[in-house]
């Protein structure tokens, strides 16, 4: 235990309460569990991160953070764009309970920020400006997170048809408007 003991750090407790909150969610985070996970006694979870509330502060500002190392990739603005908003996503599906817990907190505007500035940049690069380049911006951001929000839903919806590989599949493209079609005329 002792061995256990003098490995523990602060960045050690960090990453393992961000692991039980991405697991369980975050009101699987307690310092007994956390402790038991890390095979320490509470006392040192608390010399390391201070109490629950400060454990969370930290979190959320990780997942803050995290959000920040999102850097475009590509040539063309097109797909320097798609990679940010691709990044974006994936940063909010990896980490759902930790996103929910910066929104609780209510950061969820700073959260974004780093993202919204490569956005602003590879907006400028594009030649938008202004107003222009705002409308940008918020287009892209609130498409990636009501895309976040709609896939969430259909995991936790009952199956609906057609399903999303369905929809954009080059087959039935052509019969999905219309079975929907048939269904709205009745």
């Amino acid at each position: 235990m002792s061995g256990a003991r003098s490995a523990l750090s602060r960045e050690a407790v960090l990453e393992a309460a961000a692991g039980l909150v991405r697991q369980r969610g975050p009101d699987a985070l307690t310092m007994r569990a956390l402790a038991a996970e890390l095979g320490t006694a509470v006392t040192s979870i608390y010399w390391h991160v201070g109490g629950r509330e400060a454990l969370l502060d930290a979190l959320v500002e990780r997942t803050v953070a995290g959000l920040g190392e999102i850097r475009p990739r590509g040539r063309t603005p097109e797909r320097r764009v798609l990679s940010v908003a691709c990044a974006l996503r994936r940063q909010l599906r990896d980490h759902p309970h930790l996103v929910a817990l910066v929104h609780e907190r209510g950061l969820t505007e700073r959260m974004f920020l780093p993202a919204q500035r490569v956005l602003v940049r590879e907006a400028h690069a594009a030649g938008l400006r202004g107003a222009r380049a705002a409308e940008f911006v918020r287009a892209v951001q609130f498409q990636v997170v009501g895309h976040v929000l709609v896939e969430r839903n259909r995991e936790r919806a009952p199956a609906q048809h057609p399903d999303e590989r369905e929809l954009w599949s080059a087959g039935s493209a052509g019969t999905a408007g219309s079975a929907g079609s048939a269904g709205s005329a009745g």
